[in-house]
């Protein structure tokens, strides 16, 4: 058995909300409603949001844990930005997810599995890390630009707008 590292200093509320992301990710995958993967969005003791994996039920390629948890705590708080919170997986969470969090500006991720103990349970995504290290003319999807000057036009015109919500 392997050693594992040491608990980090969550106190009793963040590992409560990390141990709700486990219970859901056991949970809903018992319950055939999604992957193992549970995730949990907090402010403080306040949970905002809870999410489990909906892929296969959705048909929803992005209806990762992490993404159904930001997604519910962002309608909550009816705002984009989720600063001030925690997101808290059962996984590490994969390049998508890891980037919502960016994006939803939430203070840090708590996880409890790793990208290896996923990718032992059958859920690989270590091709994603290396595909997004490559320039995008050198990864396996293609990735081409054309009408440039078109959309870069808009960006000038969103600059322009008196009304915009920086974000």
């Amino acid at each position: 058995m392997r050693d594992d590292p040491p608990e980090p200093d969550l106190g009793a509320i963040g590992l409560r909300h990390l141990r709700r992301a486990i219970d859901l990710s056991r949970e809903k995958m018992l319950a055939g409603e999604g992957g193992p993967f549970g995730a949990v969005v907090a402010r403080g003791d306040e949970v905002l949001a809870e999410g489990w994996n909906q892929v296969t039920g959705t048909h929803d390629p992005t209806a990762h844990a992490e993404i159904v948890a930001l997604r519910g705590a962002a309608a909550r708080l009816q705002d984009f930005s989720l600063a001030g919170c925690v997101l808290y997986a059962s996984c590490e969470p994969c390049p998508m997810c890891l980037a919502a969090a960016y994006w939803a500006r939430v203070d840090r991720i708590i996880f409890a599995a790793s990208r290896a103990d996923a990718a032992a349970g059958g859920f690989d995504d270590a091709y994603l890390h290396e595909e997004l290290a490559r320039p995008p003319a050198q990864r396996r999807l293609p990735v081409r630009q054309a009408l440039h000057d078109e959309a870069a036009a808009v960006f000038a015109d969103w600059l322009a707008k008196p009304d915009r919500v920086a974000y």
